[in-house]
């Protein structure tokens, strides 16, 4: 795993990994503006390969949808891709999957259905 810098400013990063045959692989993607983003972009290779629960749900989604995609319908994938991508993904595309807990799937769920929380339901109570 090594980042490097270009000679036109931009950075690299370049991820050697084992695939599930065991042959050694090579990938790189160029034009991060930062090194922290080239290391990011690494760091979150390593977790997809590795399953790791550190990965983020974005980043799940990328190896759930590689997984799922072929084994559905054209238009069952279609239906699914569309309510992951305009209402799970906005609310949790950032987080890391072992930091989301069932208060934020409770409260995420209450946004879409246009539910107050718990908490302006007590507010509303007192006012």
């Amino acid at each position: 795993m090594a980042v490097y810098k270009d000679s036109n400013g931009t950075w690299r990063a370049v991820y050697r990994f084992t695939d599930w045959t065991g042959e050694r692989k090579q990938t790189q993607k160029r034009g991060f503006a930062t090194k922290r983003d080239a290391q990011a972009w690494e760091r979150e290779q390593l977790n997809k390969l590795t399953s790791d629960l550190d990965m983020t749900f974005g980043s799940f989604v990328d190896v759930y949808t590689e997984d799922t995609k072929k084994r559905l319908k054209e238009n069952t994938w279609h239906t699914k891709e569309h309510i992951i991508r305009t209402k799970i993904l906005p609310y949790f595309k950032d987080r890391k999957i072992s930091d989301i807990q069932a208060k934020d799937i409770i409260a995420w769920q209450n946004e879409i259905m246009g539910r107050p929380t718990r908490t302006e339901n007590r507010i509303r109570r007192c006012i």
